[in-house]
């Protein structure tokens, strides 16, 4: 009896041994993420890109597939009622779809980095919908496509990037710098005109001759005899030594004597 159980216990350690080599030697497929721009807006009648991108934990081989799919927003458009495949990628080719895209559809991405993004060239108005983009890595088979919604319009309707708000921004600054430049070269130009000219100025009134002091008196003398009175005018005063005690020792005192009224004829 023993060695029976010897035998059925081994098998079954045997069994479970080799049950958990298969669970452990065998992972699980994971589910493959693709990401793409949920919007994108091009102009009419020029080339726009539709990017898509994936991570898979497998590496790319040649049975990884890339599938492209459009669905009109135009209710009298062809591809309005269900996504229809534009665009299949396999094997290192590329093959268009429908003959709608046929000729405008280019495939630039690299499959293996993960870019399986598409150029669309020139876009139209009616290519206004929604593109899906789907990829297969064997074993991640299972993923859900990403969505961009493309608005085709005119030039007018685009909203200006970043990097024009900013390049005219910067300019905007260097041209109030220059006009402020131009502003204060003006100005100090014109103070240091002023400066000379006042330099010159006071130069030449200091250089200029001081009048005569007989000349002054003279014109003096002329103003007071042209505001004065109209009366007889008194001569000169001559002073005289007189001697008042006709000593010897007398003191000779000097007075003003006035000898005469001089008049103008």
């Amino acid at each position: 009896m023993e060695p029976k159980w010897s035998n059925i216990i081994c098998k079954r350690v045997l069994l479970t041994g080799f049950t958990l080599c298969v669970v452990l030697g065998t992972r699980p497929s994971r589910a493959i993420d693709i990401h793409a721009d949920p919007e994108v807006m091009m102009q009419n009648g020029t080339a726009g890109t539709l990017r898509c991108t994936f991570k898979s934990s497998h590496l790319v081989n040649n049975a990884t597939t890339v599938t492209w799919s459009f669905q009109s927003s135009q209710p009298d458009n062809q591809f309005s009622n269900a996504p229809y495949t534009i665009f299949y990628f396999a094997n290192g080719r590329g093959f268009p779809g429908q003959a709608e895209f046929k000729d405008r559809l280019r495939f630039i991405g690299d499959i293996h980095k993960r870019d399986v993004s598409i150029q669309l060239y020139p876009a139209q108005f009616s290519d206004n919908g929604t593109f899906f983009c789907d990829v297969k890595n064997p074993p991640d088979v299972t993923g859900t496509p990403a969505r961009t919604e493309l608005r085709v319009v005119v030039k007018e309707s685009l909203p200006q990037s970043n990097t024009t708000i900013i390049a005219g921004a910067v300019s905007g600054a260097l041209l109030l710098l220059v006009l402020v430049a131009v502003v204060a070269c003006v100005v100090m130009r014109s103070l240091h005109s002023r400066h000379e000219y006042e330099g010159c100025t006071s130069l030449e009134s200091a250089s200029s001759p001081a009048p005569k002091p007989g000349k002054k008196a003279e014109s003096s003398l002329e103003v007071s005899r042209s505001t004065g009175p109209s009366g007889p005018l008194q001569g000169p005063v001559i002073y005289a030594q007189l001697d008042h005690s006709g000593s010897k020792h007398s003191f000779h005192k000097m007075e003003p004597v006035v000898y005469a009224d001089i008049r103008k004829n």
